[in-house]
């Protein structure tokens, strides 16, 4: 093999937008709030590289000021580019920080793009005798490969290829890769806003290179071509060699190969460390100070001889599989090396574990005696469904040992599976055995259907992400991934894609359930140490034992409890739903003029401004049809009352197909109830979410929508409905925390606070206050929250846009400290990356000092309504544990049944009605204290909405 030194030059811009929008459905946010995608996407791209090929020489290219003289020669050159993602210039600084503590040289020259950088020194190199590796998926550089210089390529879904002169022969269909100039030349590059030829794609450039070889040549025998073919390129001729022109990389940037500079040397470890941890890059850190730590290296270091550490990439596909000396380690230790890089996800195939079914019988009871023994345990269900109401048992993967974990098949007959979960009901309702799991929710609800409670302290990982990172996604995959750089088997590799076809866990053989089982508890485990340390970090530590977790066990008892549904009662509204929507259809092809289908946005939009012209210049979307969408039409709907009547129909539509429709089939068989999920994760702010189906959006503010609400009912006559309604408790609490004293005197004196707010502001006896004036106000008291402008307040209200804004302006004078405290928390979320509630969970900002000022807006928006809204959220939760825990210590028939932002609904015994009033209204009011005191309504009914 060859001895011929080896420079790779990496082109940064190209792998530094390729990291961040690899993590695009999933970035990388730390506690700060910093989006750190980017710097780990190039971090792990680079040390990949380093790891794999163990170059000789190496630096890293920039841009800077883009390329002057391709600008000069066209004013468009990449002017169609958006501009770069925040993500992305945060990032770079930090890059060449790291860089400079790697001590791998930056190359960058004002007014030169990479590419021409990459381009000069790759050519000198080859002048010194080097082969020369360009790190770029950017096809661009294929122009310049040749039999020392070579593209290496990051592909798709991990690794490398490497284009030498054949590959780049075969992929542009090419003699010389000079020739890829002329191609990129004649089809043109959008990215880059070079124009090419007419009418000319990557067919017909390479025709037309096998044809005439090159653009010179094409154009000067354009009486050759044919047709509109002909008269196009003739009348672009120019345009074709300017696009050339443009398409050339630059081989004379005032920059030198000097060897010495470029050649590999250990990094500052202390330094990188710093900033890694700075960002929050823990597993990096071990990543990187295992590859470069003299003690690792030395270990490991016979996995290649030094003959093939010179090898070409082509010649070392597999090169890297384990840990190497970078720095000359001694290369006679006999030690075997680590079967994968530390850069290459982890799998079973790939990683040292034990997983081991138990048998029944003796086995079976070795095994619960060794369990019981244990103090902190990770145990998974696996299950015949989703849904945990139907779901039975076919296994439990129990894991308290990191690699090593346990598998009990469980027998499809019901009586044999519960005789063996009653020999784990000693480890479940353990007090002294803490319960570790990933959406222990479930597992819970299921086991609940075998009579098993579970007790003891509990940790879910998916709990534990969400306060520590709440705008990431939770699922065990993606927190494998991120924090243990770990792919475990996908379930479809088990029992098939998700649809009508999919298999059942009861039908895969014992062993891959046993794999798949245990890796998951196994797994959960490691993320449960991991995670154990970043809530004490994240300072959420507290929020986690004293309100998620005790909530968890909560939202189990209420999703198994459900609420029983009048099903004729919705049969009956649906038909009169259907003869209200034919009215309005009706009235609308009588406004129209004709009739057409009102649900299509391309026709409604026709009829509205094409045919009838409500409005001088409409607005389009991206396909260049009118756009019809909610916020549009609002707006116009005080002036068209063609419009209102249309949005009337929108909503009708929806209400019955969204719920009057939907909800009877949603009416689970097994309990005749129905049953919504609530999501503790999905909302930032720390409010729950509804699902299947969304009690929580349920309209109340139109008289149909309300009677949704009448179809909930009790679930005998024995029993009746409450609703326990916080009464503007977000006001009270940005009234307290603002310490305004206007409004806190108001309500400790039981004011009505929006005709309170209109006395003040319209500057009128609260007597006087007009129904229009208190409507105007209460508008203002709720918008102020959400961050609403004059123009925002004027499409809610009556007021002009100036008389908008001088109710705004005069509110904030009226209420002087609550303006101050707004602003104190944006300052507070500039500084930090985040605000928090008054219980310390943290709402983080990545955009709160973006240059955009419309992202930039909408953070600092966000970070006025999320201490807000999130300590509602925080205090209805407390009153929620609160009072489960009263009606279980005081074994009550009475069930907490639903929660609806500020609402509580229950299933009240009658005999325990006058009990309950007392005990839901003291816990709800003194659930947390505040300057200004908690108020709760309470109503009873026959219905949901009679009680509301």
């Amino acid at each position: 093999m060859s001895d011929q030194k080896r420079l790779f030059l990496v082109d940064a811009y190209a792998l530094i937008f390729r990291g961040y929008y690899a993590f695009i459905k999933n970035p990388r946010i730390n506690s700060k709030g910093v989006d750190t995608s980017a710097i780990m996407g190039f971090m792990n791209s680079l040390l990949d590289v380093i790891k794999r090929e163990r170059p000789d020489h190496l630096a890293v290219c920039f841009d800077k000021g883009g390329s002057a003289d391709r600008v000069e020669m066209f004013e468009a050159y990449k002017a169609n580019r958006d501009a770069t993602p925040e993500a992305i210039k945060i990032a770079v600084p930090y890059i060449q920080d790291i860089l400079k503590a790697m001590h791998i040289p930056i190359m960058v020259k004002e007014g030169f793009e990479a590419d021409d950088v990459i381009g000069t020194l790759s050519k000198q190199a080859e002048k010194e005798g080097y082969k020369t590796f360009m790190v770029t998926p950017d096809k661009d550089f294929a122009q310049l490969v040749s039999e020392n210089i070579f593209m290496y390529r990051p592909v798709f879904g991990g690794g490398y290829e490497t284009w030498g002169i054949p590959e780049v022969q075969k992929k542009f269909e090419v003699t010389d890769p000079l020739q890829v100039i002329d191609f990129l030349g004649m089809m043109g590059d959008s990215s880059d806003n070079i124009p090419g030829l007419p009418g000319v794609g990557e067919k017909t450039a390479k025709k037309f290179l096998a044809q005439y070889g090159s653009m010179e040549n094409l154009l000067a025998n354009t009486h050759e071509l044919k047709g509109k073919m002909k008269e196009k390129i003739e009348a672009a001729k120019e345009l074709g060699m300017l696009s050339k022109k443009l398409a050339t990389i630059m081989l004379d940037v005032p920059v030198e190969f000097h060897a010495e500079n470029f050649e590999m040397s250990h990094p500052d470890i202390p330094k990188v460390t710093e900033i890694f941890q700075e960002l929050e890059f823990r597993r990096l850190i071990d990543n990187f100070t295992k590859a470069f730590s003299v003690e690792a290296t030395a270990e490991t270091a016979t996995q290649e001889t030094s003959s093939e550490a010179k090898a070409t990439p082509q010649e070392t596909k597999s090169a890297g599989a384990g840990q190497f000396s970078l720095f000359g380690a001694d290369p006679s230790s006999s030690k075997e090396a680590e079967p994968v890089s530390e850069f290459t996800r982890k799998t079973t195939k790939t990683s040292s574990h034990f997983y081991q079914s138990v048998a029944s019988g003796m086995a079976t009871k070795l095994f619960v005696k060794n369990l019981m023994n244990q103090t902190s345990v990770c145990f998974d269900t696996e299950t015949t469904s989703l849904n945990p109401l139907v779901a039975e048992l076919v296994g439990i993967a129990f894991s308290w040992e990191v690699g090593k974990g346990f598998y009990l098949p469980f027998p499809e007959n019901r009586e044999e599976a519960q005789e063996l979960i009653e020999q784990l009901r000693p480890f479940f309702e353990s007090e002294n055995i803490e319960k570790i799991g990933q959406n222990l929710k479930y597992d819970i609800k299921v086991l609940a259907k075998y009579n098993i409670d579970v007790k003891g302290k509990f940790f879910d990982t998916m709990l534990a992400h969400y306060l520590i990172n709440p705008d990431m996604r939770h699922s065990m995959d993606v927190l494998a991934e991120t924090y243990l750089n770990y792919t475990p088997i996908p379930i479809e590799a088990l029992i098939g894609k998700k649809g009508k076809n999919q298999g059942n866990m009861r039908d895969v053989p014992l062993e891959k359930q046993t794999e798949y089982a245990v890796e998951d508890a196994d797994i959960t485990l490691q993320l449960k140490e991991h995670f154990e340390k970043e809530l004490g970090e994240a300072n959420t530590q507290k929020l986690f034992d004293d309100i998620e977790i005790p909530l968890l066990r909560v939202l189990a008892a209420m999703e198994l409890e459900g609420i029983n549904l009048d099903k004729d009662f919705l049969n009956s509204l649906s038909e009169q739903l259907t003869i209200d929507i034919k009215a309005l259809e009706t009235i609308i092809y009588t406004e129209a003029g004709e009739e057409f289908n009102i649900a299509s946005p391309k026709q409604l939009g026709d009829i509205l401004f094409d045919k009838m012209k409500l409005v001088d210049k409409p607005k389009k979307t991206k396909t260049g049809q009118y756009a019809t969408s909610e916020d549009i039409l609002s707006y116009l709907a005080k002036d068209h009352e063609i419009i209102q009547h249309i949005l009337d129909f929108r909503g009708l539509s929806k209400l019955k197909s969204t719920y009057v429709d939907a909800l009877p089939n949603q009416v689970e068989p097994s309990t005749g109830r129905v049953h919504t999920d609530y999501m503790q994760t999905v909302a930032a702010t720390g409010r729950l979410s509804s699902n299947n189906p969304n009690l929580q959006n349920i309209p109340i503010r139109t008289e149909r929508g309300r009677q949704v609400r009448k179809a909930f009912i009790p679930r005998n006559e024995d029993y009746t409905l409450l609703a326990a309604d916080y009464s503007q408790i977000e006001l009270r609490i940005i009234a307290a925390l603002s310490k305004e004293e206007t409004m806190i005197e108001a309500f400790k004196n039981g004011e009505d606070i929006h005709a309170s707010t209109a006395s003040k502001v319209f500057n009128v006896p609260l007597e006087a206050v007009t129904r229009e004036q208190r409507g105007n106000a209460k508008t203002v008291n709720f918008g102020i929250i959400y961050g609403v402008s004059a123009f925002g307040l004027s499409n809610q209200t009556d007021l002009s846009r100036g008389e908008a804004k001088e109710l705004i302006d005069t509110y904030y004078e009226t209420y002087p400290k609550l303006r101050a405290y707004m602003s104190e928390l944006v300052d507070f979320a500039r500084d930090n990356g985040y605000v928090q509630t008054v219980l310390g969970r943290r709402r983080y900002l990545k955009d709160i000092n973006s240059r955009n000022a419309v992202v930039r807006g909408a953070a600092e928006r966000n970070a006025v309504n999320a201490p807000i809204q999130g300590s509602a959220a925080d205090i209805i939760k407390i009153a929620m544990i609160n009072i489960y825990n009263k009606l279980e210590a005081g074994n009550y028939k009475t069930k907490m049944l639903l929660q609806v932002h500020d609402e509580l609904v229950f299933d009240v015994y009658k005999p325990e009605l006058k009990d309950m009033k007392t005990l839901i209204k003291t816990e709800m009011e003194n659930a947390f204290t505040l300057d200004v005191p908690l108020d709760v309504e309470v109503g009873v009914g026959a219905d949901w909405l009679e009680a509301h």
